[in-house]
């Protein structure tokens, strides 16, 4: 299977060699519906409960056993419609946590060492961000560097590359990045591709409306 970073630089077909479950089902619902949980009007799912409504329950990808938890910091002030955090936590709910900042877990000192148990992921605008990461419980935890790829988040951000990626896309290439560095002689089989989902749906969504060249996310620079 072809390595999702090098896809993703194919604006044509960026998803094409990724094991994506048909998001079919998707287009059948037209309406909005009370989330199970806070009974609030919504659309899929609900993106502060992070569950699906009742007509797609059982029926959208869980994507289980992920090799780390994942804990993602969200900003007070993103916007919980457009982040796609709620895309990680629906699609993975049993590894994966999201926390409004302020609210950050007290993270233990062994799970800073090899093998990670953890990851960390801030949620927010690339400028909120800066904010976030000041935090002296955040600043503390040793960092990754994700090898380079380009985006396919519809949202635009000034002054921001397009390999500045979105939340769901992050944490995506952290699991293949971290599946290849820990498991040499076994072949990557696209066993989290299913975080994209969502992902991939609402972007098919938005190419249904716009052309690509005329978005401007899709202009930002490539350095």
């Amino acid at each position: 299977m072809m390595n999702p970073k090098h896809n993703l630089l194919n604006d044509d077909e960026p998803f094409k060699n990724l094991k994506i479950d048909d998001w079919a089902i998707l287009n059948d619902i037209d309406q909005r519906s009370l989330c199970p949980v806070c009974k609030k009007s919504r659309k899929y799912f609900c993106y502060t409960c992070y569950v699906p409504v009742n007509e797609l329950r059982g029926r959208i990808p869980n994507v289980k056993v992920l090799p780390i938890k994942i804990d993602i910091i969200k900003h007070c002030r993103e916007i919980d419609g457009k982040s796609t955090a709620a895309h990680v936590a629906l699609l993975a709910p049993d590894d994966v946590n999201v926390y409004i900042y302020p609210c950050i877990p007290d993270y233990d000192q062994s799970e800073r060492e090899l093998p990670i148990s953890r990851a960390v992921f801030i949620d927010s605008t690339w400028n909120q961000s800066r904010g976030i990461y000041k935090d002296q419980r955040l600043r503390a935890l040793p960092c990754v560097v994700l090898e380079s790829r380009v985006s396919q988040f519809w949202r635009h951000q000034k002054n921001s590359p397009r390999w500045y990626l979105a939340t769901v896309e992050a944490v995506h290439q952290l699991l293949v990045e971290l599946h290849a560095a820990t498991t040499k002689d076994e072949k990557y089989q696209g066993q989290y591709d299913n975080l994209l989902f969502l992902f991939h749906f609402m972007y098919s969504k938005i190419h249904d409306l716009y052309e690509h060249e005329d978005l401007q996310a899709y202009k930002r620079p490539l350095k």
